[in-house]
């Protein structure tokens, strides 16, 4: 499983996801948009839109898994899958 976070360094949503991912010592790739113009362009092809945290969960059978804003109850679900 593969974790990509897209977020920038005021949004406090960002902050807690990465704070609950670390805590639960699960990696992930994170991509500051707000500094980064080429990952805010792949945020926007990947999600139509430009809310912040997106991330995508992708899967050894090949799924991906899209999730906007820190919904844990789908992280929690996303990660047992």
């Amino acid at each position: 499983m593969k974790i990509t976070i897209y977020s920038t360094r005021t949004c406090p949503y960002c902050n807690m996801l990465k704070s609950w991912l670390d805590k639960k010592e699960i990696s992930y790739t994170n991509y500051n948009v707000d500094l980064n113009p080429m990952a805010a362009q792949a945020m926007v092809a990947l999600s139509g839109q430009m809310g912040v945290p997106f991330s995508t969960i992708e899967y050894e059978d090949g799924r991906t898994e899209k999730i906007l804003g820190f919904d844990r109850l789908r992280f929690e679900a996303a990660l047992k899958a």
